[in-house]
């Protein structure tokens, strides 16, 4: 997997958000995100992943060799930010058995489950889990899945220490050979990342 970024910049009315940002990354990549609260970590975040549109510049995906047209890279992400919604009406099951008719998982749902240590919810509404339950929930079906490009947003948000535990781990064992971006200010959520991006330099 490769992205380019070529002067994306965004701005919201006269206030620039980021401008003038140049990056090549290629699998396989680990990249933290770095910046103070508000610096427009998550915003460059969610511009790589075709959720919102630069005001300028372009952004070019290509998988083996081959470009991949933004509107299709969704096929290629694995995405994971505090304010994503799950679908709370639905049991664990459920969500995952409708989530994997998009993304292949990398393991049958049940292990999965029994991966994020959720077996007793299986059956369970999702309006009905705590916080750290519906954060796992978040992590499984952005890492646990085959996709070349992972981008996380404060992924240990509402975990505690198992919790964090359970996410390096995941990381380890299903994200390492593939593209990671990770948007943090926390040591935790990006100690395996060997290169680091200050969203400062982009003002």
């Amino acid at each position: 997997m490769q992205i380019q970024l070529q002067n994306i910049s965004k701005r919201y009315n006269q206030q620039w958000i980021v401008r003038d940002v140049n990056l090549e990354l290629t699998t396989p990549a680990k990249v933290a995100l770095l910046g103070i609260n508000g610096s427009g970590k998550s915003t460059l975040l969610q511009m790589i992943a075709g959720y919102i549109m630069p005001s300028f510049g372009k952004i070019k995906y290509s998988h083996h060799d081959a470009e991949i047209p933004a509107d299709k890279i969704f096929k290629y992400i694995g995405f994971c930010a505090p304010a994503m919604e799950l679908i709370e009406e639905y049991t664990l099951q459920e969500f995952f058995e409708f989530h994997f008719q998009y993304k292949k998982p990398l393991l049958p749902i049940a292990d999965i489950i029994a991966y994020i240590g959720l077996q007793d919810a299986t059956n369970k509404l999702i309006e009905n889990f705590s916080s750290g339950m519906k954060q796992r929930v978040k992590l499984a079906q952005s890492i646990m899945i085959d996709a070349p490009l992972i981008l996380l947003d404060e992924p240990c948000s509402n975990l505690d220490v198992h919790g964090i535990a359970l996410y390096q781990r995941m990381i380890a064992e299903f994200a390492m050979e593939k593209l990671v971006l990770v948007s943090s200010n926390d040591a935790h959520e990006y100690e395996f990342c060997t290169q680091q991006i200050q969203i400062s330099n982009y003002k």
